[in-house]
């Protein structure tokens, strides 16, 4: 991956590996787009990384959101070489307590909807822009790196909902790879 002069749409960009990932390439060369909740530190990160950083907020979970998002982070660079799905949560709770309370199917839902339907709805936005750019020497229009866990394949007690989130993302991977390699973009 190019870093010089690229363009990187990173969701999650605000906090934790998204952000340490904006820092390192804005550091190396490259634009970033920050994608994360509009109460999130987004702006603050961004402004502190200069005139190579911007702020589009979006929750994952609203497409029309993270439409207007990949198109803002377009407007504001120009194009989009890669994309970093690093937003994420991690959330806990036993299936069944001890005092018999179930799993909430709405934390379940909450999660699903955050690390794999939302990385989905990126990535499928991101990638029709990278599709547009000229391909390099390589032939190579974008790069996609997706953020999973450990705990796709070793979940620990009460990570049911995040390790199906993760295992999702890897079992997601390969395929996006596979579908988007005929456009020119690794995944």
């Amino acid at each position: 991956m190019r870093v010089d002069g690229s363009v990187t749409l990173i969701t999650g960009g605000a906090s934790g590996l998204g952000r340490g990932a904006a820092e390192a390439l804005v550091e190396g060369g490259g634009r970033v787009a920050i994608l994360d909740l509009p109460s999130s530190q987004g702006a603050e990160v961004a402004g502190g990384l200069g005139d190579a950083a911007v702020f589009v907020a979006a929750d994952v979970r609203d497409s029309d959101m993270v439409g207007e998002a990949v198109a803002g982070a377009v407007e504001a660079h120009g194009r989009i070489d890669h994309l970093v799905n690093a937003a994420g949560v991690v959330t806990a709770h036993r299936v069944v307590t001890r005092d018999g309370d179930l799993f909430p199917l709405e934390l379940f839902r909450f999660t699903i909807e955050v690390n794999l339907i939302g990385m989905f709805d990126v990535v499928r936005r991101a990638a029709a822009e990278m599709a547009k750019n000229d391909p390099d020497e390589g032939g190579e229009r974008g790069s996609i790196v997706n953020v999973a866990s450990i705990a796709a394949y070793e979940g620990q007690v009460g990570q049911a909902a995040y390790s199906a989130s993760k295992g999702g993302i890897v079992g997601l991977t390969l395929p996006l790879a596979r579908d988007l390699s005929s456009s020119g973009i690794r995944v």
